[in-house]
Formats: structure tokens, sequence, C-alpha cells
């Protein structure tokens, strides 16, 4: 069984269905931390209509997806912020094929797309409570750095240059 990686129509229906696990997923675990319960489920539909993939198309941006032995197993986005920073965004591998090198595959072929798109620094946002993808990040050469943005629920950024 092995991973391809390709671009994907962010309006796609493997994109859409791709985002509703993501986002599900992550709201979950962020309101079950904090306030002990699952996302609302009139707030989590807001919310996924509310977010699109639309920012991860092509010429700033790019939303690539990962197959696990042909199926939908996962995602990374990339979009470029300037013309040398390039953001990644909304790194997903759905549960059942995590374990078996998606995401640092996933993370390689986000770089590779800020590269294409002329990048010379990747950053990213993410979470406390995210500490797997902490992990992914320090591992594949990512520190930590200070704030570059706004978002409410970043708690730590990271950066990387690419060579």
């Amino acid at each position: 069984m092995t991973w391809t990686i390709a671009p994907e129509p962010a309006g796609s229906a493997v994109a859409a269905a791709l985002w509703r696990e993501y986002y599900t997923e992550v709201s979950d675990r962020w309101y079950l931390l904090h306030e002990g319960r699952r996302t609302d489920p009139d707030e989590l539909e807001r919310e996924i209509a509310a977010r699109t993939w639309e920012a991860l198309t092509p010429p700033g941006g790019r939303l690539l997806v990962g197959r696990y032995d042909g199926e939908p197993g996962g995602c990374a986005g990339v979009l470029l912020l300037d013309a040398a920073t390039a953001e990644l965004k909304r790194v997903f591998v759905r549960r059942e094929v995590r374990g078996k090198g998606g995401a640092p595959l996933l993370v390689g072929a986000a770089e590779d797309a800020a590269r294409a798109l002329g990048a010379t620094r990747m950053i990213l946002d993410t979470r406390s409570d995210l500490v797997e993808a902490r992990a992914l990040y320090a591992r594949l050469g990512y520190t930590e750095t200070g704030r570059h943005n706004d978002d409410p629920y970043a708690e730590h950024w990271f950066t990387k240059r690419l060579s």
C-alpha cells in the first residue's frame, strides 16, 4: 500500500469531505478540552459552510490530497502570503491511515508546491492541544517562532526555510 499526492480542486467532493472531517475533528477536540462537549451541530454546519478552501487555488495557493491505496487519506494546503512566504494550512490525515507515513509526505509535497510558487519560507500556526502536529513540524525541521497572525485559536507559530 502506498501514498500518492496530487493537487485537488478546492471545490471537489473529495476536498469537501476531507474539510468536513478535518474541521469536525479539530473543533470537537477544542470543545471537549475547553467545555467538555462536542461541537454543537448547528455551529459545526455554519463553520464548515463559512470556511471554504477557495484561497488554496492557483495562482496563489494549492490544495493537495494524499491518497492511500487510491482512497483519499489526507490533505495539506499552501497559501502564498507574499513573494517569499507561504503558509502551510490544514494538514490532516484521516484516522484510519494515521501512522502510515502520510503526514510527512503531505508536508513535503506542500513545501514543494510552495517552492514552485516562489516561496523561500514556510510558516504555520497550530494549537497547544494538537500535540501530534507540533511534534510532526519539529521533526520536519520547523522551528517555533513568535506570533505571525491574530488567529484566536493559534497558540504556536512555526517557520522553516525552504532550500
